[in-house]
């Protein structure tokens, strides 16, 4: 997987992804999060009722850690997501990776230049590392922690809508593309062709 700490002599930029300022890429990216939860949460509820999730058979304090614990995981999740990101960049070679909060958005990023197979997995390895593990915990919880740990993998699917959005947009370009990854914005680059 190539990774370059400048960018090679003779590339140019082809495409840029913005999420933070192009407020069209941000809903469209948002729907496709919102579209990925419908799809996890409504044939779930046929197949283990949530009605467990609100349950104070086993008392309050049962009740109120399952709702705090959804709340400390989510805020874990959301740092060991990133922090994933960061070591994947590290594996493809990264020295130095830049994390950070922009309100919206949490983010790795580095100055360097990946390659397309090296972005890609950058980009997934989070969301299938964490959709592997929360998988195999929801299977050992007990069935009132279940909606817990499935609202984990619902965040953790629909959260990196974005994720799989630069992978699909990515995937359809030139085998040599290279993507600067700053954290809140993608530059994309090839090969100048030269004129026609």
């Amino acid at each position: 997987m190539k990774t370059f700490e400048s960018l090679p002599e003779g590339y140019v930029e082809i495409f840029s992804v913005d999420l933070k300022n192009n407020k069209r890429l941000m809903l469209l990216v948002n729907g496709i999060a919102l579209v990925i939860a419908a799809l996890l949460v409504v044939p779930m509820c046929f197949l283990v009722p949530i009605a467990p999730l609100f349950s104070m058979d086993k008392g309050m304090l049962s009740y109120m850690l399952r709702f705090g614990g959804l709340i400390v995981f989510s805020i874990l999740y959301i740092v060991l997501h990133e922090l994933v990101h960061g070591a994947a960049m590290r594996l493809c070679g990264t020295k130095r990776v830049k994390y950070g909060f922009t309100g919206l958005y949490a983010f790795a990023g580095s100055s360097d230049f990946y390659g397309k197979g090296a972005y890609i997995f950058i980009a997934l390895a989070p969301v299938v590392l964490w959709g592997i593990v929360l998988a195999v915990v929801n299977v050992l919880v007990p069935i009132e922690w279940f909606w817990v740990i499935y609202f984990l993998q619902i965040f953790n699917l629909s959260g990196a809508a974005g994720d799989f959005y630069v992978t699909a947009k990515f995937s359809a370009m030139p085998s040599d593309i290279l993507v600067s990854d700053s954290g809140v914005s993608m530059r994309v680059y090839a090969k100048n062709k030269g004129p026609l």
